[in-house]
């Protein structure tokens, strides 16, 4: 790992695609970084479905993602 001047506190997340993109970049940023609280903003962000959407935001949470509205 590269390190860094600064420490990385939190980052935050929101897309067009909660159930591709997002999810995927944000398990990507938790392996990376597993002590950085991780934000996802689920009111910026959109599913291929409701359903898909909400069931994403649910696999986050299981993986200690901050998810706020």
């Amino acid at each position: 790992l590269k390190e860094y001047e600064y420490e990385i506190t939190d980052v935050t997340f929101m897309g067009f695609c909660t159930d591709i993109c997002v999810i995927s970049n944000v398990l990507m940023a938790r392996a990376y970084l597993p002590n950085t609280r991780i934000i996802v903003d689920a009111s910026c962000c959109a599913g291929t479905t409701l359903d898909k959407h909400l069931a994403a935001l649910e696999v986050m949470k299981s993986c200690q993602i901050d998810v706020i509205h």
